[in-house]
């Protein structure tokens, strides 16, 4: 089995850049070797169903309005809390879990994140009408990107 030393001045530039820039993950490559830095989301666990809270505003005078072509700033905006394969439906040939126009309860599942071939159910952060879908079915999904909106 062949050894090999880890240069930690990389390891630690590479996890210095995962965390400012908030990625999920991170490699780099060179001509010895190759190294990939993830980040573990402490908020989910492996399988774990994961549920966004959305901060209430306290006064409602105070809300700004959002044009609807901007909707990743929509205070209804669900945004995918890791990088994976998004599926609308629990299964291939079903109804989607919602549509544009369903009512959804908080902690009702709106959609799945496959990652690392693990089925993540993603869950309404709040309660209310569906407005925006921003994905589709088999779409690839990064970290913070728009899923959903929820008014």
């Amino acid at each position: 089995m062949a050894s090999f030393k880890i240069n930690e001045a990389v390891f630690d530039k590479l996890a210095n850049i995962l965390k400012k820039h908030q990625l999920g993950e991170v490699e780099y490559q060179d001509s010895n070797f190759k190294i990939r830095i993830a980040a573990r989301n402490t908020m989910m666990q492996r399988g774990e169903a994961y549920t966004e809270k959305i901060p209430e505003v306290a006064d409602p005078s105070t809300t700004i309005s959002v044009p609807t072509d901007d909707w990743t700033r929509h205070s209804g905006a669900l945004k995918s809390p890791m990088v994976g394969v998004c599926y609308l439906a629990p299964e291939p040939g079903a109804k989607n879990f919602v549509e544009i126009g369903s009512e959804v309860s908080e902690g009702q599942p709106i959609l799945i994140l496959e990652a690392m071939k693990v089925m993540n159910l993603i869950k309404a952060h709040k309660s209310g009408k569906v407005v925006h879908i921003a994905v589709k079915s088999s779409d690839p999904i990064e970290y913070g990107q728009l899923l959903l909106v929820i008014e």
